[in-house]
């Protein structure tokens, strides 16, 4: 299995965006989509204050399923059960099931409402998803797990084993899923595991239905101590494992644009341990989800936009399809995405391009690459500017400058090019996201430049309009 990896707590795309892109998935090599929904399922009943105001339809889900299932990609929900759920936690209304009542991420264990409310979000995600074969739980990142008061007792009679304490949550969730008749596998993040004790892994009975999925981002990963992941995993009793590679959103909390070369290298590495595996009987690699990060969490800022990450993932796919990345891969990519060439280390693409979200794309390139810069040269690289505003603002007389219009003129042609521009990118953005996705992508990779030129135009035009006298109180 090849999954893409659809993070939707930030920048959830529309539907119809979707539709466009799950060809374009398949063509690439992908067979199936991890779908990590968050506040944009529908929840309803007693949960529907988890749903966002922009939450997809019940009529969405079921529609994302069949433009899946027409491309060939087996959908794979993905609900968080233990850490990062400050989609949940973040409401009054579950605040006494924290952990630590400070933070909203991670659930008490031993409160009995903790696993009551988790039954009845994956009732209804994965009674909506009966076509599909297994479900991810997340269980990553647990943070401050044993922190809290009800841990910390358990914990003085336990022998301090917060590895126990964490699989007993687990086995609960697992049993759960189980004991359904919907006949789901279990996948789940493994770093938690990789603390845990081999003998306190088979005491929990999860092997029997749940397959690890070991996650590694960086380009440059240990493989030697992932092997002895995968040694642990297979002595605990794991049939199957699962691996997660990164296409995009895990090389800063607030990366725009996507490094290329950077995730490229991370799947050569992926390559080396999927040759190895495969000379060994057991555990038997199962599939690997091309994981693109949106947030680290749901209070952080977006990471690079879907068809910002499309060539990234185009990359990646392909590399993993023909065992490596060479000219002929690479030829293969350029034909998919209509480009005529690409600069890896540069992360750029040069042609006209063809592939669904190609016009975000090229101007969040123009964003990244030009905007900060060309705004700072306008506003700095003449020094009268600077100075003439300077005497403006301290309300001395300067007379009538001669040349007063002339040192505005390139600021305020800049100004209406640059908010021109932003229109336009707009405008196809609220094709693809809806309006939250928007503002907030806007407030983070734009105003905090344009808004100095904004501000330079107002104090020009409130110069003019005074005709270069002092401001009066």
């Amino acid at each position: 299995m090849r999954l893409v990896h659809l993070d939707l707590k930030g920048a959830a795309p529309k539907v119809p965006y979707l539709e466009q892109v799950f060809p374009l998935f398949s063509k690439l090599g992908a067979n199936g989509i991890l779908i990590e929904y968050e506040d944009m399922f529908p929840f309803k009943g007693e949960l529907e204050s988890l749903k966002s105001p922009y939450a997809y339809s019940e009529e969405d889900v079921e529609r994302i399923q069949n433009l899946a299932e027409l491309n060939n990609l087996e959908v794979i929900p993905l609900v968080q059960t233990f850490g990062h759920v400050e989609f949940i936690l973040k409401h009054d209304k579950y605040r006494h099931l924290r952990e630590v009542e400070r933070f909203p991420n991670s659930f008490n264990p031993h409160v009995p409402e903790t696993l009551a409310v988790l039954k009845a979000v994956l009732t209804q995600v994965l009674s909506k998803h009966q076509r599909s074969h297994w479900v991810h739980i997340g269980a990553d990142e647990v943070f401050h797990l044993g922190e809290g008061m009800d841990s910390k007792n358990w914990l003085s009679h336990n022998a301090g084993d917060v590895g126990k304490m964490y699989l007993n949550h687990i086995r609960e969730v697992v049993n759960f899923i189980a004991s359904q008749d919907w006949g789901f596998q279990v996948l789940l993040w493994d770093d938690m595991l990789r603390k845990v004790s081999v003998a306190a892994v088979q005491e929990s009975g999860i092997t029997k239905h749940a397959s690890p999925m070991l996650w590694f981002y960086a380009p440059n990963f240990d493989t030697q101590q992932l092997g002895k992941y995968i040694s642990k995993y297979a002595e605990c009793g794991f049939k199957t494992v699962w691996f997660a590679s990164a296409f995009k959103g895990t090389t800063g909390p607030a990366q725009a644009w996507t490094p290329l070369n950077h995730h490229l290298q991370n799947h050569v590495q992926w390559l080396s341990i999927m040759r190895s595996l495969a000379k060994s009987p057991s555990p038997r690699l199962q599939g690997i989800a091309l994981t693109g990060w949106q947030r680290y969490d749901h209070y952080s800022a977006l990471c690079e936009l879907l068809p910002v990450g499309i060539p990234s993932l185009a990359v990646c796919l392909q590399t993993l399809v023909n065992g490596g990345f060479n000219e002929a891969t690479k030829k293969k990519v350029l034909d998919i995405l209509g480009f005529q060439s690409m600069q890896l280390e540069k992360s750029t693409c040069v042609g006209s391009g063809a592939f669904p979200g190609l016009d975000i794309y090229r101007m969040v390139e123009q964003v990244h690459s030009q905007l900060k810069d060309s705004i700072l040269k306008v506003l700095e690289e003449d020094s009268s500017i600077k100075g003439w505003f300077s005497q403006y603002h301290r309300k001395h007389q300067f007379g009538n400058p001669r040349n007063m219009e002339s040192f505005g003129s390139k600021v305020l042609k800049a100004h209406d090019d640059w908010e021109s521009f932003i229109q336009t990118l707009r405008s196809h953005m609220e094709a693809v996201y809806f309006s939250d996705t928007v503002e907030e992508w806007m407030e983070e990779n734009v105003n905090p430049h344009v808004d100095r030129l904004r501000e330079f135009v107002r104090d020009f035009k409130e110069i003019i309009r005074l005709n270069a006298r002092p401001k009066t109180l």
